[in-house]
């Protein structure tokens, strides 16, 4: 049985599952490396990261570096005298990090590898209609998401699952996986299976969300603006604009529903009924279940009709 040391690497609540695992479970923490301290609110105060919070709890040992590559850093880091790291929703590595433990450094990543490596992989998942998805421990080496997976878990994606319910399942099993593949390096047991190289298989990608990519477009299937609306939920959500007479205002949509029909309306053309909004797209309609209008809060669709007032031929840009 090895005696293991830890270095654990993450920023937000999604890192903080797993760490929390590994202290429930009595492994040597010799130090968390998280982002620094950021500004946020209406105050700019400096905020700490989700997994900053929670290693003050225990008293661990804290590294917030800017640069990953300074030489003051990595002497912190050697000085720590980790044989293993663990990364979980943190930024890339240079080599000089990863390659430092005898153990290696290994990543959880939510999708099935090689599937949606990059920054994404959940968002994308679901904006793409799959079906299904995972999570992936693997050991880092000098690509993005390219390293010997260790362990993979699989889990289903429902019609109904947001990117919001997806992360936090993906979390809590993400977590499982780490542990198991900390007890795996701990007892010598580990078969490591190499990814296939790109030019063997047909990868899907998970890059980075921009706000253009957030945009709605009216003119393709409802079921694909459906499922782009559920990816982005709640974050980094979608939107469109409401173009209400010579007024443009932008809407972001965190919850929609289908409903199949034949019509010819023009696409994003507004229905309005009593307490219904519903936007006409190919193949049918999609129902606003939940947005919110520029300037205010985020309101089920009945809230914001009670005080909306619409024109004849406003409609979705």
């Amino acid at each position: 049985m090895r005696d293991l040391r830890i270095v654990f690497m993450g920023t937000p609540d999604f890192a903080v599952t797993s760490l929390a695992k590994l202290i429930a479970h009595d492994y040597t923490i010799v130090g968390v490396i998280t982002g620094p301290d950021k500004p946020a609110g209406r105050g700019r105060k400096l905020q700490e990261s989700a997994v900053k919070k929670y290693a003050k709890k225990y008293a661990l040992n804290i590294l917030q570096p800017t640069n990953l590559k300074h030489p003051f850093f990595l002497k912190k880091l050697a000085s720590l005298k980790a044989n293993l790291q663990i990364v979980v929703a943190f930024r890339m590595l240079p080599k000089a990090v990863w390659q430092m433990p005898r153990f290696g450094t290994f990543n959880l990543h939510a999708s099935l590898l090689p599937d949606y490596r990059g920054a994404a992989p959940i968002n994308w998942a679901i904006i793409n209609g799959e079906t299904q998805t995972g999570v992936t421990t693997f050991f880092i080496d000098e690509k993005i998401d390219t390293g010997a997976v260790i362990l993979q878990e699989k889990t289903k994606i429902t019609s109904d699952d947001t990117a919001g319910t997806l992360h936090d399942r993906l979390m809590v099993q993400g977590a499982e996986l780490v542990l198991k593949t900390v007890r795996l390096i701990e007892e010598a047991k580990l078969e490591n299976k190499e990814q296939p190289d790109d030019e063997e298989i047909v990868l899907k990608s998970a890059y980075k969300i921009h706000r253009e990519t957030c945009r709605i477009d009216w003119d393709v299937p409802v079921e694909k603006i459906y499922n782009h609306i559920r990816g982005l939920s709640p974050y980094p959500t979608a939107w469109t604009n409401l173009i209400n007479g010579d007024d443009s205002t932008l809407l972001k949509v965190y919850a929609s529903k289908i409903e199949y029909a034949a019509q010819d309306l023009e696409n994003g053309t507004i229905v309005l009924n009593k307490n219904e909004l519903k936007v006409a797209a190919p193949g049918g309609f999609i129902k606003l279940l939940e947005i919110q209008l520029a300037g205010k809060r985020r309101m089920q669709i009945n809230e914001v009709l009670n005080g909306l007032k619409l024109e004849n031929l406003a409609h979705m840009s």
